[in-house]
């Protein structure tokens, strides 16, 4: 399935708000080719010409949960300058964090929210994820710091049941958070 803007759910459906179920492993056929889907969108998200042909914004990372699957896997690929990194993840779950926090200095964005709510989303600064890698074909520990972090807890939230504006400070949405890394 290539999955283009028709297919991403969008902020009310109830399954964005759902705990989503733990995969079986091994993988079967099925969520086997969601995972490969979720990756190759994010892929494919970041040409410009793939994105003008079948209607699709650019990102970072996606759950299943954003099209309409209530399971634990989820997509990350971030390349740039600093950064080169990608997950296609089953189960994954965040087993050490820093004290330490870190935000995005514009906040976040998400495809599944439109349009964005602003503010800032306090999140940790470095995290430790074990999870299956389909793209490794094995369990494993990731570490991750600024950034990437940041992404990959955005998309954990995902499959929980919770939106990025979640933690947002209502009364004051820019308040900086004290001691916090601004990335």
């Amino acid at each position: 399935m290539r999955i283009t803007a028709k297919d991403i759910v969008m902020d009310g459906a109830e399954v964005l708000r759902q705990k989503a179920v733990e995969v079986e492993l091994p993988l079967n056929r099925k969520d086997r080719n969601t995972l490969l889907d979720l990756i190759t969108y994010v892929r494919n998200s970041r040409d410009e010409e793939y994105r003008e042909k079948y209607n699709v914004k650019a990102s970072v990372g996606i759950a299943a949960p954003q099209i309409g699957i209530s399971k634990k896997m989820l997509a990350v690929s971030i390349q740039d300058e600093d950064t080169s990194i990608e997950f296609a993840l089953v189960n994954p779950k965040i087993v050490s964090n820093s004290t330490q926090r870190a935000y995005l200095e514009n906040g976040e964005s998400c495809l599944s929210v439109s349009p964005d709510v602003e503010g800032i989303v306090p999140r940790y600064a470095k995290i430790t994820v074990r999870a299956y890698n389909l793209l490794t074909d094995r369990i494993e520990n990731i570490r991750l710091t600024g950034y990437p972090a940041i992404v990959m807890q955005h998309e954990i939230d995902h499959l929980y049941g919770h939106l990025y504006y979640d933690h947002i400070n209502k009364n004051d949405p820019w308040a900086p958070v004290p001691g916090a890394i601004v990335i």
